[in-house]
């Protein structure tokens, strides 16, 4: 069993490479110990991964774009290759619905530090 200093200084660093981690374990100091708070921690974890990971896949289309505008020489077919990505268009939804779960999630959050 790791000592008390060790687990904490495990949990530091956790929280500085995974700063979703951190974010999350600070909420979780704000709500009441229970078994909602806890199923609502996981749900915010998850949501936050989804959001970014989507967030970064519409980041990584935009930076191609960019790239394919700057190649010699500019076609029709390279411009219309680079602006076809159904992928993207998938990844902006799953931004939508992950942004629309935290907005949910961060009044309920608010709702049980309230009540407390």
């Amino acid at each position: 069993m790791p000592s008390p200093v060790a687990a904490l200084a495990t949990t530091a660093m956790l929280r500085r490479t995974d700063p979703v981690r951190g974010a999350v374990e600070r909420l979780a100091q704000a709500l009441p110990a229970r078994a909602d708070a806890t199923v609502l921690l996981d749900f915010v974890e998850d949501d936050l991964r989804e959001g970014l990971d989507a967030l970064g896949d519409v980041q990584a289309h935009f930076h191609d774009l960019l790239q394919a505008l700057q190649r010699d020489p500019l076609t029709p077919g390279a411009l219309l290759n680079a602006g076809e990505d159904l992928h993207v268009l998938q990844r902006l939804e799953d931004l939508h619905e992950a942004v629309t779960h935290l907005r949910r999630r961060m009044s309920q959050a608010a709702g049980m530090i309230r009540r407390g």
